[in-house]
């Protein structure tokens, strides 16, 4: 991990008055950051060591309800307690908010003080250990796009999350003067997140009234992930402080464009990227090759992860920019994998499936061990696909969350790559997401049929 603040500079600046607050974090199943706020002054005494939580924070919903059908906890085990040890290379500034530091922490069993499995930190941790074994560095990059609403979080949800408006009444896709009207949001997100050590690059108007991308710079797959979390935090919070609302939902509306997180990804041996090869006319190197097809072959195996709630689907629809087939091609933004920088030694494949709603962790994790199932396997990669990719009927996404569940479930790859009991952890987050969307009378079905049925 890359430091950004050492433990020494921290307790000087605890010492001097400037830092009086440490928010000690785990990330959750659904990519948040949850835990506790210390006061510096305890922290550096000993805190640091470690800290407890509920273990039930590795097993809720969004609504952080306690669901049955977890093994690792229940009513019946009583709720115990997990370990949250900081990773004090984690330690970073946040700059906005007041005298504040943050660190991320690794979760451990309470009682053997190994890793829990299921924890979203552990899971890619895995995935970059086998790599690494391998010779090979994971780099990625995530893109993270939002909407911003002209109303503030507590006024929506007052509203009942009815007439959203939002902050921009047109398509900004790269406009730069609608977006001026909006930096008094997006000026902070860069600053404050350049000055918290990381690495940003850009933010841009999206293809959409009030939508927002923002992109940083690539990374080993453990810093990409940090960054893609705390960011997706930090957007929530500083909007907040300006009196909008920030939303990662994937598709808010069906008359508009959904929100992603792409994910450019590829393998570095030596400190060069081994997905090149000059001798070949794309630049793919033979890894390269056998990395995506192994993406290719398990990407129904994985979906759940890159699309993790029922909303998630409501992306995938022809002529969206969001793709619908399993499939790569040159360069074209309506297949599923995207292969960019072609012929170049900045080769790497995007993989467009993943919403903005994803937990950067479970994404990478997901799509590394396909791609190292690839290379495992000496899978051949198919030539790409032109033109139209919406065109056909193959390969498809799955097209709902009980799909994605059930390839989750019979995935003999992903239970070898992540543990069965981590597979049948996060099947029963998704089974538990199905009986909640099973159970509620929505607004379509009630001004569907109040008066036709």
């Amino acid at each position: 991990m890359s430091q950004v603040l050492s433990f020494e500079a921290l307790k000087s600046q605890v010492a001097d008055g400037s830092v009086d607050t440490v928010l000690v974090c785990l990330v959750d199943m659904q990519g948040r950051l949850m835990g506790k706020r210390f006061h510096a002054g305890h922290f550096v005494a000993g805190a640091y060591a470690e800290t407890h939580c509920c273990n039930y924070l590795l097993a809720t919903d969004l609504e952080m309800a306690t669901p049955e059908g977890f093994a690792s906890t229940s009513w019946e085990s009583g709720y115990g307690d997990y370990v949250m040890k900081p990773d004090l290379a984690t330690l970073r500034p946040v700059p906005w908010l007041e005298g504040t530091v943050m660190v991320l922490c690794d979760i451990l069993d309470h009682h053997t003080h190994e890793e829990v499995t299921h924890s979203p930190r552990a899971i890619l941790k895995k995935q970059v250990q086998r790599l690494e074994h391998m010779g090979l560095t994971p780099m990625m990059a995530t893109e993270l796009e939002f909407f911003l609403f002209e109303k503030s979080l507590d006024e929506i949800r007052k509203s009942g999350f009815r007439d959203l408006e939002p902050i921009s009444g047109y398509n900004e896709d790269y406009h730069i003067f609608q977006t001026t009207k909006e930096e008094h949001v997006m000026r902070p997100v860069r600053n404050h997140l350049w000055n918290a050590g990381i690495p940003i690059e850009n933010s841009k108007g999206e293809a959409e009234a009030g939508q927002e991308e923002l992109n940083i710079k690539y990374a080993a797959a453990m810093d990409t992930a940090e960054y893609h979390t705390i960011a997706k935090h930090a957007i929530k919070e500083i909007a907040w402080q300006q009196g909008h609302a920030a939303s990662f939902l994937p598709k808010w509306s069906h008359d508009k464009v959904g929100s992603s997180s792409h994910v450019h990804q590829s393998l570095w041996k030596d400190g060069q990227n081994a997905f090149y090869d000059p001798s070949d006319k794309l630049g793919m190197s033979v890894l390269m090759k056998n990395y995506v097809a192994g993406m290719l072959k398990y990407a129904s195996d994985y979906t759940y992860f890159l699309a993790p709630y029922i909303n998630s689907y409501k992306r995938f629809m022809k002529g969206t920019f969001a793709p619908t087939r399993i499939i790569w091609s040159v360069d074209n933004r309506t297949a599923g994998f995207r292969l960019c920088g072609d012929g170049t030694k900045a080769v790497r494949m995007e993989c467009r499936i993943g919403g903005s709603d994803i937990n950067p962790y479970l994404a990478m994790a997901a799509l590394l061990a396909a791609g190292i199932a690839g290379i495992e396997e000496g899978l051949e990669l198919d030539p790409p696909t032109i033109g139209d990719a919406y065109s056909g009927d193959t390969g498809m996404i799955p097209v709902n969350l009980r799909q994605a569940r059930e390839a989750l479930l019979s995935s003999d790859m992903l239970s070898a790559a992540f543990g069965e009991d981590v597979v049948t952890h996060y099947a029963r987050a998704a089974e538990v997401e199905i009986e909640e969307f099973d159970r509620v009378v929505t607004d379509w079905e009630i001004a569907r049929g109040f008066e036709r049925v």
